[in-house]
């Protein structure tokens, strides 16, 4: 058995043959190479593969039926929010008017544009209950370090340099930690409580005159709505931190939690996660920053502003002295700012609320309907996303959650995000989320059941899973190890071994 099945097909370089795929391209002209500084000449010409135009788009279309997609099936990846987005939004972000706009067209040239934009920031503002927002960063863990950057000039501007500490809690996004070091502090781990919430006596025991900011994430990754809230931000307003939230779930909220009338001072907004825009694979994103009155003289420049005219314009440099600068050119993924824009204004405000209870509703099912199949360690009323383990199973079988995501893909499902939190053993984090139809959810359930009674009564078929993807099992800590991202055929002990 190999690792890569049939339906992987050759590379272009082994299609290639010498003289295919010539002629269809313009000549350049006799003296192109001359016109050429000598010292930027290649010595030999690149090796590139001649092939003919229908090798090349069955090539590609062939590569493309590879890939899963939202667009082909259900997607539960918790704390990703991998919805379906309407088309609707993605014809709006084509628009020549958008796509054609050049970023250093003058503002009297990008009205339209703009005000759009001006629009984007008052609406988040108002879903998330800050003061005011920046669209500049690009994805979320941009925007996370954007609000930290606001918090390290907050404690700087009021000469309060001993605050060197950000706590996390054990349940926060991964990121969280990383973006804290990235800012210069260092991280103070906070444990959980029993209940899956933050272990408070802790958090006291840990806040002190060292604490510039604590980073929550609300709901938690553990899929829990935290019930401490109020005690958790007051405590930290009193010893003279700041709070931060981060919005990467804010799928769950909205509609019926505003973090800024809750006391958070900033928080981070993933757009390409709540508000329409395809989510992974390496490509555009947005992560936009709420900030509340304290930090909002530190928010990135250029913000979009309203003249009394009416006409919109952005910040001239030095109009803020105290904002913490560009974080990013322009003013953000404009493309993606337009979906989100797009999408709110289809919506509305019972539209956005409907998505939250419907997201809520959908989570609640799925865990109810595999309570009893898996283990799930917090039995109360969970959010968009639960977290589910297979630790039991794996007492009994010694199956566990790797095997029972790569059989999934044996029964048309994409794995649901797999050990993590790392709080949890064995853990599946699953968030069907509101697009999908009960029935879509119904046999998501139905296929994990029947995978669980064959781990007991069929373990090779999940031992030697997935069957029927393009790729079998491979060796991903070996592959993590050793990066190799450039191709070469394979000959003598490299090659797959025969069966």
């Amino acid at each position: 058995m190999t690792a890569a099945g049939p339906r992987l097909g050759p590379t272009l370089l082994e299609l290639s043959r010498p003289g295919r795929g010539g002629g269809k391209v313009p000549h350049p002209p006799k003296d192109a190479l001359s016109r050429i500084p000598a010292d930027r000449l290649r010595s030999e010409g690149p090796r590139l593969p001649e092939v003919a135009e229908p090798e090349v788009v069955r090539h590609f279309v062939n590569l493309s039926q590879l890939n899963y997609a939202v667009d082909t099936g259900f997607y539960p990846l918790g704390s990703c929010t991998m919805k379906y987005n309407p088309k609707i939004d993605e014809w709006a972000a084509r628009l020549p008017g958008f796509a054609g706009l050049h970023p250093f067209a003058p503002d009297a040239a990008a009205q339209g544009t703009l005000e759009l934009l001006w629009q984007l920031e008052q609406d988040l503002a108002e879903i998330s209950g800050m003061k005011a927002v920046s669209l500049q960063p690009a994805a979320g863990a941009h925007g996370e370090l954007t609000g930290i950057l606001m918090v390290r000039a907050y404690h700087r501007s009021r000469g309060d340099l001993e605050r060197s500490e950000v706590l996390v809690p054990d349940s926060s996004h991964g990121t969280n930690p990383a973006t804290a070091s990235m800012a210069g502090f260092r991280t103070v781990t906070i444990p959980s409580a029993p209940d899956g919430g933050v272990d408070l006596d802790a958090f006291r025991a840990a806040l002190g005159p060292r604490t510039a900011a604590v980073m929550i994430t609300n709901p938690s990754t553990l899929g829990l709505f935290e019930s401490r809230l109020r005690e958790l931000v007051e405590a930290v307003h009193e010893a003279g931190a700041l709070a931060y939230m981060d919005g990467a779930n804010l799928n769950a909220i909205m509609g019926r939690f505003k973090p800024g009338e809750a006391g958070f001072d900033v928080m981070h907004i993933n757009v390409h996660k709540t508000f329409s825009t395809p989510h992974g694979g390496g490509g555009p994103g947005a992560g936009p920053v709420g900030v509340g009155e304290r930090l909002l003289p530190f928010l990135p420049w250029p913000r979009v502003l309203r003249e009394a005219g009416g006409e919109f314009r952005l910040e001239r440099q030095g109009e803020r002295p105290a904002s913490i600068g560009r974080v990013r050119s322009f003013v953000g993924s404009t493309s993606v700012l337009i979906r989100a824009w797009a999408y709110i204004r289809a919506h509305g405000a019972d539209g956005l609320r409907q998505v939250s209870d419907d997201a809520v509703l959908s989570a609640n099912y799925v865990k109810s309907r595999l309570s009893g199949v898996l283990d799930v360690p917090y039995a109360r009323h969970c959010m968009h996303e639960f977290v589910a383990s297979s630790a039991t199973l794996k007492a009994e079988t010694g199956l566990g959650t790797l095997d029972l995501a790569k059989r999934l893909i044996d029964y048309g499902f994409h794995p649901p995000t797999v050990y993590f939190p790392l709080t949890v053993k064995e853990a599946l984090l699953i968030e069907p989320t509101e697009t999908e139809a009960l029935e879509t959810l119904d046999a998501f359930v139905e296929a994990l059941r029947s995978i669980v009674a064959e781990a007991r009564t069929e373990p090779d078929l999940l031992h030697e899973a997935p069957h029927s993807a393009p790729v079998r099992r491979l060796d991903e800590a070996t592959a993590a190890r050793q990066l190799n991202l450039r191709w070469r055929a394979m000959t003598g002990s490299q090659a797959p071994c025969p069966d």
